[in-house]
């Protein structure tokens, strides 16, 4: 343990900036969406007369912004469940590798609570008071972020022995089924507009449904590998498949 309170834990921080810098970048150019005189050869704004054409964009540059923001989340969860498959070869060349998964917990964490919603300051004009106070999504999306500061924390916490109590290793299946069960209830505006919102917003929210369900397994498997000494292999293989295959279903995510 003293190897990681020594020099290598400043290099993970550095790895979250790297990561965040590179979240900054790409967001920018995500959401800055198509210019409104190219929205009449955009699928679906074809034949609405009387749209107004700056609604039109925005409307696009959300969608695009919100996908981008999934698809980023589902990276950096794949990228925990190779971590966690694969900690234990890889630290026995380079230690630090096994404080790598929840760091990504961390960096994904703190994505969402930054970048989640660029309406709200510094990136838009909405204080976070009002944001959270009249936007249920907005409210949902930092509750997310805190669950994934909150369970990054924690298991960086227990990989370096700073807490061994019985209650620590059931923070993850807690924390993550509030998670899941807020998944089957996710607010999600962007589909109640646009052309056949209805359509829109159904295929979101199976695909939310979806997401709960590899949650509650992932949530079931974890907890069973922390009080179920006999199966404990098995399950340490099995919850972070099934958080790549929420990462992999989030990196498809579409509106």
């Amino acid at each position: 343990m003293r190897y990681f309170e020594s020099a290598p834990y400043p290099q993970i921080y550095r790895w979250a900036i790297v990561l965040l810098i590179t979240a900054v970048s790409v967001v920018s150019q995500a959401s800055a969406g198509p210019r409104p005189q190219a929205m009449d050869d955009m699928p679906g704004m074809q034949g609405h007369s009387g749209e107004d054409p700056a609604d039109g964009a925005k409307l696009i540059a959300d969608k695009r912004e919100s996908e981008f923001n999934h698809h980023f989340a589902g990276m950096l969860l794949i990228l925990a469940g190779i971590f966690i498959l694969t900690k234990e070869r890889l630290a026995e060349h380079w230690p630090i590798a096994r404080f790598a998964w929840p760091f990504c917990f961390l960096s994904a964490g703190l994505f969402v609570l930054v970048f989640s919603d660029t309406e709200i300051w510094p990136w838009g004009n909405q204080t976070p008071y009002y944001a959270l106070t009249h936007n249920p999504e907005d409210l949902q999306h930092k509750v997310f972020a805190i669950i994934l500061l909150v369970l990054g924390f924690v298991e960086i916490q227990r990989t370096r022995g700073r807490l061994k109590s019985v209650w620590s290793a059931l923070v993850f299946p807690a924390v993550s089924l509030v998670g899941a069960v807020l998944l089957l209830f996710h607010s999600h505006e962007a589909g109640m507009q646009g052309p056949d919102p209805m359509a829109v917003m159904e295929h979101i929210q199976g695909q939310h449904k979806w997401y709960a369900s590899v949650g509650f397994g992932i949530v079931a498997t974890k907890g069973l590998s922390e009080v179920s000494p006999k199966w404990r292999q098995g399950l340490n293989k099995a919850w972070p498949i099934l958080l790549i295959v929420l990462g992999m279903s989030l990196a498809l995510y579409s509106e």
